[in-house]
Parts: structure tokens; sequence; C-alpha cells
């Protein structure tokens, strides 16, 4: 099958307007519908319907979205895995949510891996947390970084590194008892989380922000002020600044890294190698 339209397929899915899905891959409007009824002839099954200009998927094309999208990311890898030269004799790819590479620290780590084996080239990926255990199972991915290992015994899991939730807002000496008036910001981190922010009685209104991302939280506190948990090392310089302030009796959520592979990974000694490169460049708390 011809990746151009699978890619195709997945920008239209994305953007659900051939007009901007042809924009975006620099191709006409009329190229774009050809590629989509030509694979649609391929597979026998419309893949979209419009119903009032609106561009829905059919059921088929919900059904070949997962599949698209495996079969790309495995050319992708495999182009590069082919393109390996004599100084990078072997790739890993590592993936994790986007919120960890905003981590203080990550990119240290990735360049002390890099210096510990000049031979090794890393593709790093940022995958959604629901859909990491399906990555490494498919092997579109060797390791993960998670603070929610699977509890499976197709994986290896090793704990790397301790940190914290910490309630933190632009206002210094603040407390339990005043924080109710501040805006909240409220970050996606995982389903404990959540139940434990809704165990928090001073917490419980609607955030003027809800984001995935630690980065856009951080900077809206500082920027627009405001109340919310956010990992220790993603604030941990802004605490230094004098540009957050932790408050001061807030409930302290513990959490930790992981990394995760496949039990039966064939590189599972260089993996072995890189997990010897320690995260400690990672804020573990700030008093």
């Amino acid at each position: 099958m011809d990746t151009e339209l699978l890619k195709t397929f997945l920008e239209v899915t994305r953007t659900r307007h051939f007009g901007r899905a042809a924009d975006n891959l620099f191709l006409t409007q009329s190229a774009v519908s050809f590629r989509i009824r030509h694979l649609e002839s391929q597979l026998g099954n419309p893949l979209f319907s419009r119903q009032r200009g609106n561009l829905q998927l059919t059921s088929a094309g919900d059904r070949l979205l997962p599949y698209a999208e495996s079969i790309l990311q495995m050319w992708g890898r495999a182009k590069h895995d082919i393109a390996l030269s004599e100084e990078l004799s072997v790739q890993i790819t590592l993936g994790a949510s986007a919120m960890f590479w905003e981590f203080d620290g990550i990119s240290d780590w990735i360049n002390r891996i890099s210096s510990a084996d000049p031979s090794l080239a890393l593709r790093l990926e940022s995958v959604p947390r629901q859909h990491m255990s399906k990555r490494l199972l498919d092997k579109s991915i060797d390791l993960s970084i998670t603070s929610e290992p699977p509890v499976n015994d197709d994986f290896n899991i090793v704990k790397v590194r301790d940190y914290q939730l910490q309630l933190v807002t632009h206002k210094p000496h603040c407390d339990m008892n005043n924080i109710s008036e501040l805006p909240l910001v409220y970050l996606d981190w995982s389903t404990r989380f959540s139940i434990l922010h809704n165990k928090i009685e001073a917490l419980q209104r609607t955030a003027v922000v809800h984001t995935d991302s630690c980065r856009v939280a951080l900077d809206h506190i500082i920027g627009n002020g405001g109340v919310g948990y956010l990992p220790s090392p993603v604030i941990a310089q802004s605490v230094d600044a004098g540009l957050l302030h932790l408050v001061l009796d807030a409930p302290v959520m513990d959490q930790a890294l992981y990394l995760v592979c496949r039990a039966d990974h064939e590189k599972q000694s260089i993996i072995d190698n890189l997990l010897a490169v320690p995260l400690n460049k990672i804020i573990e708390s700030i008093d």
C-alpha cells in the first residue's frame, strides 16, 4: 500500500477538511480527493461521509485509523533503522507523554545517554499515555517514560526517580485557608491525581485553564495568577526565582517515574546500558 495515501487519510482525518489537508500537504484539493478515492477503492469501503458540510469518518474509516497510524509509525522507524550509519549502529525509540519531555533534567539525561554510547541513535516521540502500552507491544517504541506503569507481565518496569506534585501559586505566603478565591489551573495528570484532587475542598471549582501541558499551566499561573498542582521538576526554577510559591500546608502528592519496555525485547542489553544512566538532575521535591 502507498504510504502517501495513508498520510493523506490521516491529514484529512485530523483537519476534517479536504482543502486544509491539501494546504498542509502542499497538494491541490483535487489531488487529495483523488488519493482518498484511490484508498477507498483499494479497501472497498467509503472512509468519509459528508453531512451538511461536516466531514466525518465512516465506521470503516474509524477501523482504518489505528492501522494507518501504526503502519506509518513502523515505516518511519524502518527508514531510520535502515539508514543507520557505521557510526550510529542501533536506534532506540523512547516514548513519553508530552508533559514528561518538559521536566527539567530530562534533556540532560538524554545528553548523557548519547555521551555514554556514541553509537546509539535516539528517536524521541510524544505518545499519549492511553496509547503507551499498545505502542510498546507493537514495537513502534522500545522504551517509555511514565508515572502510570502497566500492570502486565509482558513488560519490564524499572522505577528510576521519585518526585512530587506540589500546589503552587503566584502569591507568597498562601495557605489552604486563603486560596479559594484564586483562579484554578488544572493539569490533567492522571486518573489517580484526578481522584486525589477531587478530595481537596479548597480546589473544588471550575478551572480557568484545563491542560495536559505542564508548561502551559506554569506560564499561565506566572503570567495571569492562579493556583494549581504541578510537578516539582517543572516548578523548581520558578520557585527558586520567586516567580512561584508553594502553598504552605497543601497536601503533597508523591509520584514516581518509571521506564518500561517489553519483557522479551531483543535490544535488552542496550536498554540495560541506557537504564544505567541515572536521572539525577530531576528535582524530587521542593522544600
